[in-house]
Order: structure tokens, then C-alpha cells, then sequence
């Protein structure tokens, strides 16, 4: 049995190395003062960070990215709210297989769902890509985060308050307003965060929808043509990568927040 439980331990440390090493030599790199990424490291260095600052390319795809993840976010909770009530409080014809459509892109290749939206926008609709073709593009592969999140927001709820509201007097639209919404602001806060998040990194939809203006996942992927660029774009990973963590630890702590506001206990999470 304790040698189970070691080679257990020793697949886990491994496991780990192997997902988190790459994160882990982002910002060894980025404050290291050669422009070569490899070993030995030469000295340490912040010019790289100092370079983001001076590249007006890289801050026009940045703002891009930003208000794409911010209308994203928005775009996906608000449905996603929508959903994820009417899925938990009601029952409707065809329910299961609305709601299994509706989470179908969470499991799809982002590629299928970039080509797939490119036929349909250019070839039959004949619309012209920009930033709000990614924007809708976004929205619906995060639209599934969203509904996964506020679907344990309105699954902890007791649904007696609201019903207690309208005996008091309330319409359906103040009670949900003055009752369930502020009990599932936390899953709200949380699926905002983890949208925004799952929006900025998006690669593969922005690479093939976006227009004129790339976003910075697009911007930074042109920038590996350079060599000379690499260690800028080291410096830049490595402020998303903390940006994420920081983001994620807001979601979290937002959604066991609201499972303990429900007085409900936490069976595990995204941290």
C-alpha cells in the first residue's frame, strides 16, 4: 500500500512539472537579458517589460482585445443567465436536448467552430470580419462557462425567497430583481471573470474572424516571426499569465462566497 501511494505522489509531481514548467520558464526568460532563449541565463534584466511600453502596435491589439473580453463577458453572463435559469426553475418541451445544444461548444474544436463561423459570415451572408464577428464568435464558445457556473448559483438557490417575494406583493420581474439576483451576484461576478479570461487568451476563432485590427493573441502570434521579438513577447506572457492567476482567484473566491452564502458545502473548484 505505501508503495502505491508513493508512485502516486510521483505521477502527481510529475504531472505537475510537466503542465506548469513551461509557465514557470516564462518569466525566467523575460527577465533575462539576452535576446537568445536558452541556458545558460546571462543576467538579469526589466528592458523587455520597458519595450512593451514603447510598441504602439502591440497597445492598439491590446485595447482591441480588452473591449472584445469586456463585451464577451457581458454577452456571455447575460444569456448565459438566462439559460442557466430557465434549465434549473422551469420545465419546457425538449429541454434536455435545448440545453445540450446550447453546451455543445464547450466540448467542439475551436477550429470547427472558426471555419464553420467564416463559411457562414463571408460565404452566405457575404458580411464583412472586424472586431464584432469575434465578439459573437466569443460569445457563444463562452456562453457554456458562463451557464456551467450560474447553473450552481441557481441549483443552491432556494426558490421559496422569490415565491415568498411575490406573496409580498412583487411581480416576477422586482421579485428576480430584488430576490435572485443578488443571491446569484456572486456566480455573476464569477462567470464575468472567467469569460473575460477565457476571451483574452482565445486564439484560434480571433486568428480566423478577426479583421484589419488583430487581437493580442493574433498580434503576438505575427510577432514570432522575428526572433528578436521573443523575449518581448516572454515579458508579455508572463503579465498574462498573472493577470489570469489574478483573475481566477477573484472567480473563486467569489463562487465559494456564494456557496456559502447558500450554506452550501464546497465539493471542490476551479483553484
Amino acid at each position: 500500500m505505501k508503495m502505491k501511494f508513493k508512485g502516486l505522489r510521483v505521477y502527481v509531481v510529475a504531472y505537475l512539472l510537466f503542465l506548469y514548467a513551461p509557465i514557470i520558464l516564462l518569466p525566467m526568460f523575460a527577465f533575462n537579458d539576452a535576446t537568445i532563449i536558452a541556458f545558460p541565463l546571462t543576467g538579469f534584466t526589466t528592458k523587455w517589460f520597458g519595450g512593451l511600453l514603447d510598441t504602439p502596435a502591440l497597445h492598439d491589439a491590446v485595447k482591441h482585445s480588452l473591449l472584445i473580453a469586456c463585451s464577451t463577458a457581458i454577452g456571455a453572463t447575460t444569456l448565459g443567465l438566462f439559460a442557466a435559469m430557465a434549465g434549473t426553475n422551469h420545465r419546457f418541451p425538449a429541454k434536455k436536448g435545448i440545453m445540450g445544444l446550447i453546451m455543445l461548444p464547450l466540448v467542439m474544436p475551436d477550429i470547427i467552430v472558426a471555419v464553420a463561423l467564416l463559411v457562414v459570415l463571408v460565404r452566405v451572408l457575404d458580411l464583412h470580419l472586424g472586431g464584432w464577428s469575434v465578439i459573437v464568435a466569443h460569445t457563444l464558445i463562452c456562453m457554456p462557462f458562463a451557464i456551467s457556473i450560474l447553473n450552481g448559483a441557481f441549483a443552491n438557490l432556494d426558490p421559496a425567497m422569490e415565491e415568498a417575494a411575490l406573496d409580498l406583493g412583487e411581480n416576477r420581474w422586482t421579485g428576480f430583481w430584488l430576490v435572485t439576483f443578488p443571491l446569484v451576484m456572486p456566480g455573476i461576478i464569477s462567470s464575468l471573470l472567467i469569460t473575460f479570461t477565457v476571451s483574452l487568451d482565445e486564439f484560434i476563432i480571433a486568428f480566423f474572424l478577426t479583421g484589419t485590427n488583430p487581437t493580442m493573441p493574433v498580434y503576438i502570434w505575427g510577432l514570432l516571426r522575428f526572433p528578436e521579438q521573443l523575449p518581448i513577447i516572454m515579458a508579455l506572457g508572463t503579465l498574462l499569465v498573472a493577470l489570469s492567476v489574478l483573475l481566477l482567484t477573484i472567480a473563486e473566491y467569489f463562487r465559494r462566497r456564494g456557496l456559502a452564502r447558500a450554506g452550501v458545502q464546497d465539493k471542490g473548484g476551479f483553484l
